[in-house]
């Protein structure tokens, strides 16, 4: 009987990948939960969360990403401090969850996401997120051309000499 094929990011990927800083990465998730999910918390959540360290830890990938919810939204945290709560999965089954192919519960049960130390804030975090509407995360909208043309709608080009589209010059 044969294993099913692991989806997992491969060894000299991961190796890799666990060299990058990690604040940079707690800086881009923090971003990314401030503009999908901040502004749809309930008050009570948002009251227990406050200044509780989280953190989410990409086993295969060897990467850890490290935040706060500060009142306002959520802030990178340094690593190394101990975090209140830590949820742990590989890459592929932290996009099945954003993508609601597969419930938190049966990954927690199956020993495919783990979490570790606050428990009641545990819950009240994946009772959160199960309870909000949120979209399901489609890579597709992730794609370069897609992110680039909305920058581009929304970020005004540069109006400094030589930066740009090249324009013929009036006076030549």
């Amino acid at each position: 009987m044969n294993a099913p094929p692991t989806r997992a990011v491969p060894g000299p990927l991961g190796a890799l990948l666990a060299r990058l800083p990690a604040y940079p990465g707690s800086v881009l998730l923090s971003t990314v939960l401030n503009v999908g999910l901040a502004s749809r918390l309930p008050d009570d959540v948002r009251e227990l969360l406050l200044h509780k360290k989280m953190r989410i830890h990409v086993r295969d990938a060897r990467l850890t990403f490290d935040f706060s919810w500060e009142g306002q939204g959520f802030s990178a945290c340094a690593g190394g401090a101990p975090a209140d709560l830590t949820i742990s999965a590989i890459a592929y089954d932290f996009l099945l969850l954003a993508q609601r192919r597969e419930d938190p519960d049966t990954l927690f049960f199956s020993r495919r996401l783990v979490m570790e130390g606050d428990t009641e804030l545990g819950l009240v975090v994946k009772n959160s997120l199960d309870a909000l509407e949120l979209p399901p995360f489609d890579s597709k909208q992730w794609a370069p051309r897609r992110v680039l043309s909305a920058l581009a709608s929304v970020v005004p080009p540069l109006q400094r000499p030589g930066v740009g589209p090249r324009h013929p010059r009036h006076d030549e």
